[in-house]
């Protein structure tokens, strides 16, 4: 009891007696606390929602609305209804008393009173009315304190998938990339002695038949007729181009995935944003083309000449993957629902553009697909949250991308979408 006499508490009385008031507020000011004083149920709700006393102290029978009316009033306004109220009462009928602690009393003084029995109940109502205050804020810092942790071990889990992923694709690339560089090399080299035999084996054919072309030879004329010699001598080198084109792509194609999955996770680098944007957009090229019935997707750049930045390059690269790869899916749905829209060119716009006063580059990456409604854009940065179907979608690209750029590279990425215009994010990075 020593905290309740050593606290300055605020305690309303609510009588329509003045002799009454006046016996209760020397009892009060006698142990330090402060008396607030009302006459009737109107002003003392009045009073109870400007000073929220510690307690009230409530008489039974006043003119206008009694006590039973006042208490329903004041529990059922959230700004006083966790104030203890004791009613003070002559009624000795125990329905009254159940009434009363129904509508949320919390104890009974039955007139005439006795100061000290006031006085006691009042220390053990301001006691227990403390300790449930203080049990209230220690849940309350609890709380917080779970929340954060759970926030914590989120982005832990975040990032800890993350570097799994990274750390899985660059052996993976790595691996790949080996493999099909050996071949390459091999190729590439073997179709230049290639090309010079060809020319010199076209070489001999066309002397020999300028020195036999005098000779009737029906065996070799057939020959020169079976194998349309005259479409082999055109045919060929075009041939060898197509292959020259293909070992050229396979290099485009190997280049891309080294530059898409760089695992420089350790420390920053200067990179050009624009060669992962190219390297991702070459990884999806094959995502691009007519599938069946959905058209064609058309990439513009709309790129601006930007410097180099200090970043990880291979998780800036994955989050490209993550919002380009989302757009493709978006115009796979578009075409599935057999929207109005799905008539409209399909295209996705990438823009770069630089911001000299505020030291930042912006990379914006929009499309004219279905759009998201403000409910779901609301949440697609949170973990798990996906409306793809079951083992389509895991809810952790955009989670995922979302540390990258905040926690990671210290940006911003906001979602602009519109339902059934598209869907544009603009990713903001410090140079």
């Amino acid at each position: 009891m020593n905290d309740i006499l050593s606290q300055r508490m605020h305690i309303l009385l609510v009588d329509d007696n003045p002799t009454n008031l006046k016996v209760l507020f020397e009892a009060i000011g006698g142990y330090g606390w402060k008396a607030l004083m009302a006459t009737d149920g109107e002003s003392a709700i009045e009073q109870a929602e400007y000073a929220k006393p510690d307690l009230i102290l409530l008489d039974v029978m006043m003119p206008g609305i009694d006590g039973f009316e006042t208490c329903r009033r004041l529990k059922a306004n959230p700004i006083t209804e966790n104030i203890p109220v004791i009613f003070m009462t002559a009624l000795a009928e125990t329905t009254d008393k159940v009434r009363g602690l129904e509508i949320g009393a919390v104890d009974y003084i039955t007139k005439p009173f006795q100061k000290e029995e006031v006085i006691a109940r009042l220390k053990l109502h301001l006691k227990l009315s403390l300790l449930t205050r203080n049990l209230e804020q220690q849940v309350e810092q609890r709380t917080a304190e779970l929340s954060q942790s759970v926030g914590q071990l989120q982005q832990a889990q975040l990032q800890l998938i993350q570097s799994e992923k990274m750390s899985t694709l660059g052996q993976l690339v790595a691996g790949i990339g080996h493999e099909i560089n050996n071949p390459i090399g091999f190729i590439g080299g073997s179709c230049g002695n290639i090309e010079e035999y060809i020319k010199d084996i076209f070489s001999l054919v066309k002397l020999q038949q300028e020195k036999l072309s005098d000779s009737d030879d029906e065996e070799i004329e057939e020959l020169i007729e079976e194998i349309d010699l005259e479409y082999l001598m055109e045919d060929l080198p075009k041939l060898m181009n197509s292959m020259r084109q293909g070992i050229t792509r396979l290099k485009d194609i190997s280049l891309s995935l080294r530059t898409f999955a760089r695992t420089d996770i350790a420390y920053q680098v200067e990179y050009q944003i624009q060669e992962g944007l190219d390297s991702t957009l070459m990884l999806l090229k094959h995502r691009l083309k007519d599938i069946g019935n959905r058209p064609q997707i058309d990439i513009i750049k709309n790129y601006s000449e930007i410097p180099p930045i200090t970043c990880y390059p291979g998780q800036l690269n994955q989050v490209f993957m993550n919002i380009i790869a989302n757009a493709i899916d978006a115009f796979d749905d578009l075409h599935s629902a057999n929207n109005s829209a799905a008539n409209l060119p399909y295209t996705i716009t990438i823009a770069t553009s630089v911001d000299s006063t505020q030291n930042t580059v912006s990379i914006s990456i929009e499309d004219n697909a279905l759009g998201m409604i403000p409910e779901i854009q609301s949440r697609i940065f949170e973990q798990s949250f996906t409306t793809k179907p079951v083992g389509k979608g895991t809810g952790l690209g955009l989670a995922i991308s979302h540390q990258i750029i905040v926690d990671k590279h210290s940006g911003k990425i906001d979602c602009y979408s519109n339902p059934g215009k598209g869907t544009k994010f603009i990713i903001t990075l410090p140079v």
